[in-house]
């Protein structure tokens, strides 16, 4: 069976995760690092060692090969929102440099672990240049798209370009809106979370016009997240498989949307180690191959 990297719907076979008592250490670690790094309030720390207990036997029981990032004095508790450091290709992981300062030991600490795990490396992004994997999504095979935001800048986005030119990779950047300004979690993926060759789950308030007709000339078909769900990461959701969903539990009208377009939904309790910190299951996430 064929595997790619160029994918956010395919089953997944192989992903790298970060736990959270590894990324939050301990309550000592988070007391004094929360608020400093903007989360919405201080993560309850047995509460959330709980909560990613059950993530991550959803991710187990769904088939993929789980990879550990392991604990690093030289990172803080945002490393457990791992997608945000690194793009998986087919050719190796792409390191990328931080728009976030309190994350910018990250994308190293990634690159020990993929090397240590036999994992190639296709190249870095450089300073001036920022990108977040946050900011990545992929719309086919040969196609990413690449949201230009307060973490991720052109720079970063050309430099992006030029290391996926030789693998036949087109990016289409996306200029997104001010939001809610430079210190907010606002990624291409808060509002845009393909679940499927042909189906997406959108928060379209906050997609440029041109984009979402662009995923409407793709013959995407649009769940849309209504306001009320927007906050608490509805928009926010994993593709197991196509069509097969993992998601916060809290979002009850885009749970149905999605079921109403043929997908098995599951849900997990996120309230400390999704909400508060801004980072839903992409987020929680580095898939490495997909089926």
């Amino acid at each position: 069976m064929n595997t790619s990297a160029h994918s956010e719907f395919g089953k997944i076979k192989s992903v790298f995760i970060k736990k959270v008592a590894t990324a939050f250490v301990d309550d000592t670690h988070v007391e004094s690092n929360w608020a400093a790094l903007n989360y919405l309030g201080k993560p309850i720390m047995q509460i959330a060692i709980d909560e990613y207990a059950t993530f991550e036997k959803i991710l187990s029981d769904h088939g993929a090969e789980l990879l550990y990032f392991p604990q690093d004095v030289t990172v803080n508790m945002d490393s457990v929102y791992c997608r945000d450091a690194s793009i998986a290709t087919n050719k190796g992981m792409i390191i990328c440099n931080m728009g976030k300062a309190g994350r910018a030991n990250e994308p190293a600490a990634q690159q020990k672990a993929f090397e240590a795990n036999g994992i190639p490396v296709l190249g870095m992004i450089h300073a001036p240049g920022t990108v977040e994997g946050g900011d990545v999504a992929w719309l086919d095979e040969h196609t990413l798209a690449v949201g230009h935001t307060y973490r991720t800048n052109e720079n970063g986005i050309a430099q992006l370009a030029a290391l996926l030119a030789p693998l036949n990779v087109t990016v289409l950047t996306v200029s997104m809106p001010h939001y809610k300004g430079p210190s907010d979690v606002f990624h291409l993926m808060s509002v845009l979370s393909p679940v499927d060759a042909n189906l997406a789950v959108v928060y379209s308030p906050l997609i440029p016009i041109v984009f979402r007709n662009e995923l409407i000339a793709r013959g995407y078909q649009l769940v849309e997240v209504p306001e009320e769900e927007f906050d608490s990461m509805g928009c926010n959701v994993l593709a197991l498989a196509p069509r097969v969903c993992l998601m916060v539990k809290g979002n009850p009208k885009t749970k149905a949307g999605l079921e109403k377009a043929g997908c098995k939904v599951i849900e997990y309790q996120g309230a400390e180690i999704s909400v508060k910190g801004g980072g839903g299951p992409t987020c929680l996430t580095r898939p490495i191959n997909r089926y």
